[in-house]
């Protein structure tokens, strides 16, 4: 028997989603137009007034936005409320040491908790369930957003973070959880520690689990569903349009749902950015439609992907998403964190290297390994390991201080990583993750 935590929304007719769609659309328009003068910029140098947005048809009319326009507005440019009704801010790393950083009334974080309530009611949360948050708390999305919707379901709510394996084990065990949220690798770590220490899937008291903020593989969500003997359940989300919880996946586990009446998705060709029919294969952008403190209107997520409209068993009408299938930029997401090249070419430059690297990722054991490669100068060159183990660790440090985890780093001698003719392969990413 299918569960909804608001079942007229997530079972509306298609009328009736375009229908609070165009209304919250209008509104929002009008709102951003008053209030950001960044954005009303953007509309009047494309000749664009609210009076134009009529319905969610006119959507296409409106400007982008993509990470530039929010490095460019850092950090109150895109606010769209007074300070004083902010109540709270998160944060992404960014792409060159300025970050994003997302704003939230108590009306925006009371939406993303019911976005996030619906995705745990979706995985068969009750208020009888007992769930781990094992996603990393802080600025980062992931722990707050589902914390908050455990609280609107009526779970009893472990606030465990990331890390500390075997106390995440010892909680689970003692004090019977039977859902898990966190990164996909990070769950995929948890049941290899757990069958390490000789619990089969009949001894784990978990049911399901909530696994995002990373690309993980059907042949991944088998093997922990397999180990753990759970279910397994995928969620979305980003920093810019609240965190997790803007699209879910409900029992049939073919796609996720998006909460239509917060975003509406749109799929565009990278290049033209002409908007493409429904069932191609392009970029996704979305408008949140009611959003107060931080405003989103057609945000270029950067995200490959198709959205799909089909009869769902779970009874649910918002359209699905398949998960994204690459991106439109040079972004990696590694160990669920945001990572740009353009990031790592910072940390040399600012310590006297020149930008001949490379950056290995892999996948060993279920857990992203992250390597990166860097070519000494000629000035530099030394055949001193101590030297050279000194200089390795002076940006082993500095990239974790840009980055927020960290990786291996290697030195090699000058001119030992191979010229392009191109455009230089910076990126080397042997993991599987279609």
């Amino acid at each position: 028997m299918e569960r909804y935590y608001q079942e007229e929304i997530e079972c509306a007719s298609l009328e009736k989603i375009k229908e609070i769609q165009s209304e919250k659309l209008v509104k929002q328009v009008k709102h951003v137009w008053e209030d950001v003068p960044y954005y009303r910029k953007k509309m009047e140098a494309k000749g664009v007034t609210p009076d134009d947005i009529k319905s969610v048809d006119d959507l296409h009319k409106l400007p982008f936005l993509s990470k530039a326009d929010l490095r460019d507005a850092y950090p109150y440019g895109l606010l769209g409320t007074p300070l004083k009704d902010c109540v709270r801010m998160h944060s992404t790393s960014g792409t060159t040491g300025k970050r994003v950083v997302a704003f939230y009334s108590q009306h925006d974080i009371d939406l993303w908790e019911d976005c996030c309530a619906r995705a745990i009611v979706a995985a068969g949360g009750t208020d009888e369930d007992v769930i781990q948050v094992a996603y990393g708390y802080g600025l980062f999305t992931g722990g707050m957003g589902l914390h908050g919707g455990a609280h609107k379901v009526g779970c009893l709510t472990i606030p465990a973070s990331s890390g500390s394996t075997d106390r995440q084990i010892m909680f689970i065990n003692d004090l019977s959880a039977t859902i898990l949220c966190c990164t996909p690798s990070y769950a995929a770590y948890l049941s290899e520690r757990m069958k390490e220490m000789g619990y089969g899937p009949d001894d784990i008291p978990l049911k399901s689990a909530i696994l995002g903020a990373e690309a993980w593989t059907e042949e991944m969500r088998k093997s922990i569903e397999k180990t753990m003997g759970i279910k397994a359940y995928d969620i979305y989300g980003l920093t810019e349009l609240s965190g997790p919880g803007v699209a879910f996946e409900c029992s049939a586990q073919t796609g996720m749902h998006i909460n239509e009446d917060h975003f509406i998705p749109e799929i565009i060709d990278p290049d033209t950015e002409e908007v493409l029919p429904e069932g191609s294969v392009g970029e996704l952008v979305f408008t949140a439609v009611d959003k107060e403190a931080f405003p989103m209107l057609r945000y270029r997520t950067r995200d490959i992907c198709k959205l799909w409209r089909e009869k769902c068993p779970c009874g649910r009408t918002h359209i699905k998403m398949a998960k994204p299938m690459g991106r439109s930029d040079d972004m990696l997401i590694i160990r669920g964190v945001n990572v740009f090249p353009s990031q790592i070419e910072t940390v040399l430059l600012n310590n006297g290297y020149a930008a001949n690297y490379l950056i290995v990722v892999d996948r060993v054991n279920n857990t992203d390994t992250f390597e990166v490669q860097v070519e000494m100068t000629p000035e530099m060159f030394t055949d001193s390991i101590a030297e050279i183990e000194a200089k390795q660790k002076t940006l082993v440090e500095g990239l974790k201080s840009m980055l927020g985890i960290k990786a291996k780093v290697t030195l090699l001698a000058p001119k030992s990583i191979a010229r392009s003719e191109g455009k230089a392969v910076r990126v080397i990413d042997n993991r599987k993750l279609h």
